[in-house]
């Protein structure tokens, strides 16, 4: 009985140690806990925080739906409404090339959209347009050249001969890769002819013949042909006549249509008609006959009867 009341104490005593050893340690338990709460509470607010700041600083990203058309350069409808262009698509060309100056207005892109007008005969839309393309960029052949053209279809001589000098000038500075000089020279000359400037346009299809670049057109030589008969050099007129010819021969074959073909064939023989008129002038009836029967040549292939039988009178007149 003694050894189990003994071991009774033992036991309450045991009891009782780990009971005190508990108590002690329950503030060192709680400590832990808040010092751990603390430390998560900091870390949210830093995240929180950090979210914040992000949104304050970027807010262009917020509550934007990122699409293909948020994701468009200008250059990217730029290329749009050219392949539209290509496609004779003219309005929709334009409402993408309004897109591209909304986004970054460029005087290149107000001169396409011009173009895009004229094409549509929208001619006072596309001459803002022009305007606005010099007005950001003196140096803008294009914008000058288109300018030009415009302005010889609204058959304002003077306005287009001051384009194309401004184009000339800028070329020579700042080179644009879709003109050349000969072209501009080329233009230039068939505005002195209009104007009735002969020896002018006479200079400038003699520095358009002298370019290197570009591709040589019968319309120059005949054109300077008709500033030459102007002031009376029917020899180096007649000699350009030939060169027209000449030319057309040679780039006949590479036309990309019969119709084109035919075209170019009704000139040279407009060509060896007025070559022919000019050695009658020059008492050079052989060389008008010859012209003449040449000209007949063609007339026959084209089917045209009307000019052949013209034609063939001249040729009888010249043997009375």
């Amino acid at each position: 009985m003694k050894k189990i009341k003994n071991t009774r104490k033992n036991i309450v005593k045991k009891q009782a140690i780990q009971t005190n050893t508990c108590s002690a340690s329950s503030p060192w338990s709680w400590t832990i806990y808040v010092y751990w709460f603390i430390i998560l509470f900091f870390i949210a607010a830093t995240f929180y925080i950090l979210g914040r700041s992000h949104e304050f600083l970027h807010p262009a990203t917020n509550n934007v739906v990122v699409t293909e058309e948020v994701l468009l350069q200008p250059e990217d409808y730029v290329a749009a409404a050219k392949e539209k262009l290509a496609a004779g698509n003219i309005e929709d060309a334009i409402t993408e090339l309004g897109t591209a100056i909304e986004s970054n207005a460029t005087s290149n892109i107000y001169a396409l959209r011009g173009e895009a007008y004229m094409q549509m005969g929208d001619y006072q839309k596309a001459l803002s347009d022009f305007d606005t393309a010099v007005e950001m960029d003196a140096m803008n052949a294009i914008a000058f050249y288109d300018r030009a053209l415009l302005n010889t279809r609204l058959e304002n001589y003077e306005s287009a001969l001051n384009d194309v000098n401004n184009a000339l000038a800028a070329q020579s500075i700042k080179p644009a890769e879709l003109l050349n000089m000969r072209d501009l020279y080329a233009k230039r000359g068939q505005l002195n002819l209009w104007l009735k400037n002969w020896q002018g346009a006479i200079a400038d299809y003699t520095n358009s013949l002298a370019r290197a670049e570009g591709k040589i057109s019968a319309d120059v030589y005949a054109e300077r042909a008709e500033a030459f008969t102007a002031v009376g050099d029917f020899e180096n007129a007649i000699n350009d006549y030939t060169s027209a010819v000449r030319v057309v021969s040679e780039q006949i074959q590479a036309a990309p249509t019969q119709e084109e073909r035919e075209k170019q064939s009704s000139n040279a023989m407009g060509y060896f008609e007025k070559s022919a008129a000019l050695n009658f002038k020059l008492n050079n009836k052989d060389a008008a006959r010859k012209d003449l029967e040449s000209a007949f040549a063609i007339a026959v292939a084209l089917n045209d009867n009307e000019s052949s039988e013209r034609i063939q009178n001249l040729i009888n007149s010249l043997e009375q």
